[in-house]
């Protein structure tokens, strides 16, 4: 079998969706909205919250880290200073998306980049430490644009907002709603939301986190399926 080609990176960019989970030991729901009939990207599908990494994300503090073993498995098989501004990418997104807040309350040091000026208006600074890094996709070559998303599962008890209130949210999604995760799968979704959708109802009652993380790394010539397992970090 001949070598598989080389992805071009400069066609794919990083991102990063979050799966807010609430009610995980009664009867779970996850937070899903409806993206625009005229979305370049799954127009009209249910999706979680989640986009691109900007450039400013690489320099936005984090109240509180990652945690290790989710930060090592972000830079498996990627940039190791990726990782900070995924997480950071994944709170800015949810925030924009749908007005919820991952954060906890403090004071901004510095200049606050325009598209932070909202969130920091609410008195709260980014959180990233209940944050669990549960899978990882690479969108398929032929598609009109192409992400290398990493997906979080978060409780929603770590919301530091109304979990309910969604009236700061843009209009980049529509319809948002706690969908009950056992009739999740009746909604219009991308089928890499499909496979995510799987993995978040068998944690749902875990909180531990996984023992490796999926990947779903697709090239030019094939679909690979990967296990991400990290390595805890050395001592600095």
């Amino acid at each position: 079998m001949s070598a598989a080609k080389p992805i071009d990176k400069s066609q794919i960019r990083n991102a990063a969706t979050v799966i807010l989970l609430r009610d995980r030991f009664t009867t779970p729901r996850i937070l899903m909205g409806q993206r625009g009939a005229k979305a370049v990207f799954m127009p009209n599908k249910f999706v979680f919250p989640g986009g691109a990494v900007d450039v400013d994300d690489t320099h936005i503090p984090l109240a509180t880290p990652l945690p290790e073993m989710c930060a090592a498995r972000l830079t498996e098989d990627a940039d190791p200073s990726l990782a900070h501004a995924i997480a950071v990418a994944a709170i800015r997104e949810v925030w924009e998306e749908t007005g919820l807040i991952l954060g906890q309350k403090g004071d901004w040091q510095g200049d606050i980049p325009p598209d932070w000026a909202t969130f920091a208006a609410t008195g709260h600074v980014p959180r990233a430490s209940n944050m669990q890094f549960v899978f990882r996709a690479l969108t398929p070559p032929g598609r009109p644009r192409r992400f290398d998303a990493r997906f979080f599962l978060v409780d929603a008890d770590h919301i530091a907002s109304d979990p309910d209130d969604f009236s700061a949210a843009s209009d980049e999604l529509s319809h948002l709603q706690w969908v009950p995760l056992s009739k999740a799968r009746s909604f219009d979704m991308p089928f890499i939301t499909e496979v995510v959708m799987a993995e978040v109802q068998a944690r749902a009652g875990d909180l531990s986190p996984p023992t490796s993380v999926p990947y779903f790394k697709n090239n030019d010539e094939e679909s690979l399926f990967m296990r991400l397992r990290g390595q805890p970090m050395p001592d600095s």
